[in-house]
């Protein structure tokens, strides 16, 4: 079994399928955003072959997966959980490297969330009470089935905790799982196979395969043994995954990426929706739910913009690793370029850069901060997600036009609202289309919440009993009164 060394941690950059390592007999390059010349692992790049045996291993483990209680299956899940955290420092170390998070937010807060899926959603399970009522002279009760072989494909940012986001679910529910991590950043989830073997889990219940979405993935969604598929990334992939399970009638849940408003009205703390707005910079702006569109009340904007400068002027870029850092570079070259291009194309077009616009060296993959003036909300840079540390600035003169902005996208992942006035947080918030909306703070979740989003921003929810139901099939037992128990 061959492992790599990430800077004092080994990982293997090996397929984990029915609990043993798989090669391939091709692999692609994985580098490090951190510094683009630092090869980090040559990975098995999997297809049709890796495919096959990874859904043939979840197969044959479905029925012995499926049949344990709940609280058999949470008994793995609780063990799952208690080893991520132990390894919270290792995982953190390899996801900073692999996909350039900052460290220092991996190991204080996000990599434990992954250890916090995984108990509540076997929790959840345990404590699932059927609903029982008669009707027309029958006892009836909603079973909920485990559904069979899922696959869920995650995106490069924040691989680690959205596979556990994904994957726990799943498997409290009774299904065993394939697990595709993207290309661009798989490492930390192969850690995470490491530690499904260490708590003990069954062959074949929670498996690892790796390469590209065109290859392995393709095989994957396309297979008929597939009975639940779940995504998160962009939507012109997530149209090609639909198409494919809708060929096989497989249910299909999507999260697709956001364009969120961030809506300023006059009332509002300016401080400190100015110092919320600058977070929307975190991460290189490679979150989907960050408030792009700063949608500010006409009569505040100049107090607003002068505070968000200062808050901006705040951010380090530098090195995931330095605890100074706040900023980290872009995951990759090419979507270095794909982020310059729509800055680029937004100047030629006539939008104002108010400040940044620019990568910050000809080799590193660190982009300025940047706030952009469209020239009208059909600019492009308004319209299409950038995935960026690249912001848009408008003006509104009152609510309804605050709104109507705000629901001017084909998007409608999330929405963040400051204002001092709870009715007209109450009012503006059952107007915007977003499937999560925060009003005078952003990024705090109730993993039993529903999550996702409206229009091109997915399809389905997630999030507590919404999820397992998802990847649950729902049966109604009639039983006609009189029946004798025996």
């Amino acid at each position: 079994m061959s492992r790599v060394d990430v800077e004092g941690v080994s990982v293997s950059p090996d397929h984990f399928i029915n609990n043993e390592r798989v090669s391939s007999p091709t692999t692609f390059e994985d580098r490090s955003p951190l510094d683009w010349s630092w090869k980090l692992a040559d990975v098995a790049r999997g297809g049709a072959r890796e495919a096959d045996l990874a859904l043939s291993a979840a197969l044959a483990a479905f029925p012995g997966w499926s049949a344990l209680t709940s609280e058999q299956r949470g008994h793995y899940l609780h063990r799952l959980a208690d080893l991520v955290d132990e390894h919270v420092p290792d995982i953190a170390h390899v996801e900073t490297r692999d996909m350039a998070m900052l460290e220092e937010s991996l190991r204080l807060r996000v990599i434990s969330r992954g250890a916090r899926n995984f108990r509540a959603y076997a929790d959840l399970a345990r404590e699932y009470s059927p609903r029982r009522w008669s009707s027309n002279g029958t006892e009836n009760v909603v079973l909920r089935q485990p559904a069979g072989p899922t696959v869920v494909i995650t995106p490069w940012n924040a691989p680690f905790m959205l596979s556990t986001w994904k994957c726990a679910p799943a498997l409290a529910a009774g299904n065993t799982v394939i697990l595709k991590p993207a290309e661009w950043s798989p490492l930390s989830c192969s850690l995470l196979m490491d530690l499904v073997e260490e708590a003990g889990f069954p062959p074949g219940v929670f498996n690892l395969v790796q390469g590209l979405g065109e290859e392995v993935g393709a095989a994957l969604v396309n297979d008929p043994r597939v009975r639940r598929i779940s995504f998160t990334g962009s939507p012109e992939t997530g149209r090609l995954i639909g198409e494919a399970a809708a060929k096989n009638l497989v249910p299909f849940t999507a999260e697709l990426g956001g364009k969120g408003p961030f809506l300023v009205f006059a009332d509002a703390d300016l401080e400190a929706a100015a110092e919320k707005a600058a977070v929307m910079y975190d991460d290189a702006g490679q979150v989907c739910l960050a408030g792009t569109r700063l949608l500010v009340e006409k009569s505040v904007v100049e107090e607003f913009t002068g505070l968000f400068r200062v808050a901006v002027s705040r951010h380090v870029l530098g090195d995931s690793r330095d605890p100074a850092t706040t900023l980290s570079p872009l995951i990759h070259p090419d979507h270095l370029a794909r982020v310059r291009g729509f800055v680029d194309r937004a100047r030629e077009s006539g939008d104002h850069v108010v400040f940044g616009g620019s990568p910050t060296s000809t080799s590193g993959l660190w982009f300025e901060p940047t706030l952009i003036e469209p020239r009208s909300n059909d600019s492009e840079v308004v319209q299409h997600e950038v995935f960026g540390p690249v912001l848009t600035l408008q003006t509104f003169a009152d609510e309804d036009e605050g709104v109507a902005l705000a629901n001017s996208t084909p998007y409608g992942l999330s929405a963040i609202i400051y204002t001092s006035s709870s009715e007209r947080a109450e009012r503006v918030g059952r107007r915007v289309r977003a499937g999560t909306i925060w009003v005078n703070c952003f990024l705090v979740r109730d993993l039993t919440a529903p999550f996702g989003g409206i229009g091109i921003s997915g399809i389905g929810r997630e999030g507590g009993e919404y999820a397992l139901d998802f990847y649950s099939d729902l049966t109604t037992l009639q039983i006609k009164e009189g029946t004798t128990h025996g």
